[in-house]
């Protein structure tokens, strides 16, 4: 957490009070830092909010890894697919073409 560091030293008046004046009588927190401790518990609570988004995300990677490796073995699988019956395929039509060839010639 940053620490605030005052541009500006205290006016003369308030270095010359005594201790009781500069102190909250019912807390006992001095004036001179409560604002400073205010805004830290603002960034606790800011912090606290940011880390439940947080809460759970090793999980949700894990199953977001999972899911495409899942997804990648798929693919390998069906680029083997087209492969193999791209393969049929052109079989089929040469096939085709040598059976239209033969037809022709037989006439």
């Amino acid at each position: 957490m940053d620490r605030h560091i005052p541009m500006h030293a205290l006016p003369e008046e308030i270095q010359k009070m005594s201790p009781e004046e500069k102190v909250c009588k019912y807390c006992g927190v001095s004036y001179l830092i409560l604002h400073e401790f205010k805004a830290m518990e603002e960034k606790v609570k800011a912090m606290e909010k940011e880390m439940k988004f947080y809460q759970g995300s090793i999980e949700r990677e894990k199953r977001l890894q999972e899911k495409l490796h899942a997804l990648s073995q798929d693919f390998e699988q069906y680029k083997i697919d087209n492969d193999s019956k791209t393969e049929r395929l052109e079989c089929v039509i040469l096939f085709c073409y040598l059976f239209s060839l033969r037809e022709k010639y037989r006439k």
